[in-house]
C-alpha cells in the first residue's frame, strides 16, 4: 500500500452517512456532529443516544443508495455489512471508514485530540488503531495547556508577513523567534542580592 496522504475535512453543512447503531457509531456521531456533518444513521437497531437532534435515524438494513449524495461514510456495523458499505462506496466515489476493517476502509480516522485552536490527529496507516490512541494520549500529556496562546501569536505574525509581502519560506524562523519571545518576556527577574 502507498502511503497516506492526511488531510482534515470540512464537514459542516455536508450530510455523512453513519451504518451501524451500536456504541462505535455513537463514538463517531459525536465527533461528526461536533464537525456540524448533516448526519444520518441507518441500522436495523440504534442506540437511543443516536436519535437526538441533528441525527436522522432510519431503522433498517443498509441499502446502497444510502450513499447517494453523501460526502462520507462510515461503517460501524458488522464485518459483512462494513463490505457492503465499502463496494457501494467506492462504486460512488465516496470515502468510507470501515471501523476496525483496514481492508474494506478508502480513509482511516486517527487518534484525535483538541486543544486551543489546534487539532492533534495520528494515523498508523490503520494498521494498528490502538497504537494510534495510545499516541494521542502521549501527546495530549506533553501538549502545553497554553498553546492558545501560541494559536494567537502566530495569528497576529502572519497577518503581519502578509501584509509585508515576506515570502512564506521566509516565515517560520520568524515565527520560532515571536514564540520564544512569549516566554523571554515571562523570564523571572533576576534574583536581589541580600
Amino acid at each position: 500500500m502507498s502511503g497516506l496522504y492526511p488531510a482534515f475535512l470540512k464537514l459542516e453543512g455536508r450530510p455523512v452517512l453513519v451504518v451501524g447503531g451500536g456504541p462505535v457509531a455513537a463514538g463517531k456521531v459525536e465527533g461528526l456532529l461536533d464537525a456540524g456533518a448533516r448526519v444520518t444513521v441507518v441500522a436495523p437497531e440504534v442506540r437511543a443516544e443516536l436519535a437526538r437532534p441533528g441525527v436522522r435515524v432510519e431503522r433498517r438494513a443498509f441499502r446502497p443508495s444510502d450513499l447517494d449524495g453523501v460526502f462520507l461514510a462510515i461503517a460501524a456495523a458488522t464485518a459483512p455489512v462494513n463490505r457492503e458499505v465499502a463496494v457501494a462506496a467506492e462504486e460512488r466515489a465516496v470515502f468510507v471508514n470501515a471501523v476496525d476493517d483496514v481492508a474494506s476502509a478508502s480513509v482511516y480516522l486517527g487518534g484525535v485530540f483538541r486543544r486551543g485552536g489546534v487539532t492533534f490527529a495520528v494515523s498508523t496507516d490503520g494498521q494498528a488503531p490502538a497504537l494510534a490512541g495510545l499516541l494521542r494520549e502521549a501527546l495530549e500529556a506533553v501538549v502545553p495547556e497554553e498553546i492558545q496562546t501560541w494559536v494567537d501569536e502566530a495569528r497576529r505574525v502572519r497577518a503581519r508577513q502578509k501584509a509585508e509581502g515576506l515570502p512564506v519560506a521566509a516565515r517560520r524562523p520568524l515565527l520560532l523567534e515571536a514564540l520564544n519571545r512569549l516566554y523571554a518576556d515571562r523570564a523571572p527577574a533576576s534574583p536581589v542580592n541580600a
